[in-house]
């Protein structure tokens, strides 16, 4: 029989949730696993005493990365039979611009956007947990290295490939959120409006549009599509009628304005433009339309909303 945790280690946990949901989702890219990840590490320090623990925040970011790495084999196993291009799972902000599931740190941390999420897909488990906690977190190579049981210059060596790796494929800085607002609103109007003209101006030629229906939505293709020419055609072929039955709200998502689209008050798609450095065009469309990575996201009152008219 568990033994009851004690006052003190409900608190402690308590308080640090939020950085350990932080560090995790990072980690992950699924709102889903992350709370299973975190149901794991509190039963590892239910049965704590935090007085007897000499840094209980150092100790539970141990045990939550550590736990994050060991899902990791699971999670890309089950990404090698997804259908279609997968995403990260978004974080959509609630009403009065909290986050949904609580995790207002996620959508306030700059380098957290989807974009980069999606590149951060691409290095190794290891890596990525280095340059999370390094980058984003500030924690130093030493004490990274005492949470993944690696030597200082090992970690180095680590956070040195993955730096460069995301250096290479998304320079680390954001567009300015009124700039992406007012993108993002003459994309969906274009888009949704069948303007040819409007999305050839506002798209970059490399863009690139990626759908993640997982298989349960027919908005979303098998594979991505890249080039300004195919993906403003395709765009304007969906057009006729796509905005009858549709609800669209803007709301921060990862921290960027960006379109929820509603379908009889059930959330239908979230769809995050991402702009070239200097805000001008388009270079990639993330669109999340599986139903399952949509389930902690709800609809905002009218009352509540930013784009609701006065």
């Amino acid at each position: 029989m568990r033994e009851a945790p004690s006052p003190g280690a409900t608190d402690v946990f308590a308080t640090h949730r939020e950085l350990l949901f932080s560090i995790v989702y990072n980690m992950l890219g699924s709102v889903t696993d992350t709370e299973d990840v975190l149901q794991e590490t509190w039963l590892s320090w239910a049965g704590k005493d935090p007085a007897e623990i000499g840094n209980p925040k150092a100790y539970l970011v141990r045990i939550a990365v550590n736990q994050a790495l060991a899902h990791q084999t699971a999670l890309r196993r089950r990404r090698e039979t997804y259908v279609g291009p997968w995403l990260p799972e978004p974080l959509v902000a609630g009403p009065s611009g909290t986050a949904a599931d609580g995790a207002e740190e996620v959508l306030r941390a700059e380098s957290v956007s989807l974009a980069l999420l999606v590149v951060l897909e691409t290095l190794t488990p290891l890596e990525r947990a280095v340059f999370i906690l390094h980058e984003v977190f500030a924690y130093s190579h030493v004490e990274i290295a005492g949470m993944l049981g690696r030597t200082p210059p090992a970690v180095r060596q680590l956070a040195h490939r993955a730096r460069g790796h995301v250096q290479a494929r998304r320079p680390r800085q954001r567009v300015d959120s009124h700039v992406q607002r007012e993108a993002t609103e003459r994309f969906v109007a274009a888009a949704f409006g069948g303007d040819l003209d409007a999305l050839m101006e506002l798209l970059a030629p490399e863009v690139t549009l990626w759908s993640d229906g997982g298989g349960k939505s027919a908005a979303a293709g098998p594979r991505p599509v890249q080039g300004r020419d195919k993906v403003a055609r395709l765009l304007v072929s969906r057009a006729p009628g796509a905005l009858r039955g549709l609800d669209i709200q803007y709301r921060e998502v990862n921290g960027d304005p960006s379109a929820v689209i509603f379908m009889a008050d059930a959330p239908f798609a979230v769809m995050v433009v991402d702009l070239t450095p200097d805000g001008a065009q388009v270079r990639d469309i993330y669109t999340v339309s599986n139903p399952d990575k949509l389930a902690h996201v709800s609809k905002e009152p009218p009352a509540t909303r930013a784009d609701a008219a006065p």
